[in-house]
C-alpha cells in the first residue's frame, strides 16, 4: 500500500512540473550565460565523471526524480527515440537522479539508453545546478543545455515525453 501512495505522489509531483518552460533565469543558481557546473558524479558503470570537462559543442543535463518510474522512462525514452538527431546536431546528454550506480544501469539496460545516467545520491550535481527538490529526497524535473559549456537554455518544468522535442526546437532557432 505504501508504494502505491509514492507511485501516486510521484505521477501528481510529474504532471504539475511537466508544463512550460523558462529562458531568463531558473528558479535555482544557474542563468543563462553561467558556465556547466564543474561538479561529478559516478555514471551507470561506475566511472566519474566531471560535467565541466564538456567545454565544446552542446551538452544536455537533465534531471529526473526516480529511475524507471513511468515519467522518468518517458522523459529518457524520449531523449532515446530522437538519440540520432541530437548526436547530428553535437549533443551530449547526461540524466541525473539520486539512484545508485546500479539503479541508474538497470535503467539504463532496461530501457535500452544510449547515453550516460549519473547517479547523485549526495545530491552535489543537483545543489550545483540549483535543482530544487521535492519530498525533501527527489529531483525535481529540469533540463539545461549549454553550447561551449555556457549555459543557452532552460527548462524549470521539463516534459516527460516531449524533452527531445523541446530541445530540437531550441537547436533549430536561427
Amino acid at each position: 500500500m505504501r508504494s502505491l501512495i509514492i507511485t501516486f505522489v510521484f505521477s501528481a509531483g510529474l504532471v504539475l512540473t511537466a508544463m512550460g518552460s523558462s529562458e531568463t533565469q531558473s528558479s535555482g543558481k544557474l542563468k543563462l550565460g553561467d558556465p556547466i557546473p564543474a561538479v561529478s558524479a559516478k555514471d551507470q558503470h561506475g566511472e566519474e565523471v566531471n560535467l565541466g570537462d564538456n567545454k565544446t559543442g552542446y551538452t544536455l543535463v537533465y534531471f529526473y526524480p526516480k529511475a524507471m518510474s513511468p515519467g522518468c522512462t518517458a522523459q529518457a525514452c524520449s531523449l532515446r527515440d530522437s538519440y540520432t538527431q541530437l548526436q547530428e546536431k553535437g549533443v551530449k546528454i547526461y540524466g541525473v537522479s539520486v539512484d545508485s550506480v546500479k539503479a541508474q544501469k538497470k535503467f539504463a539496460d532496461k530501457d535500452n539508453l544510449p547515453f550516460e545516467l549519473l547517479s547523485d545520491p549526495n545530491k552535489k550535481v543537483i545543489a550545483a545546478f540549483g535543482v530544487p527538490l521535492f519530498m525533501y529526497t527527489f529531483a525535481r524535473r529540469q533540463a539545461y543545455l549549454f553550447k561551449n559549456g555556457k549555459l543557452i537554455w532552460f527548462d524549470t518544468k521539463a516534459s516527460t515525453d516531449a524533452q527531445a522535442a523541446d530541445v530540437l526546437r531550441v537547436l533549430s532557432r536561427p
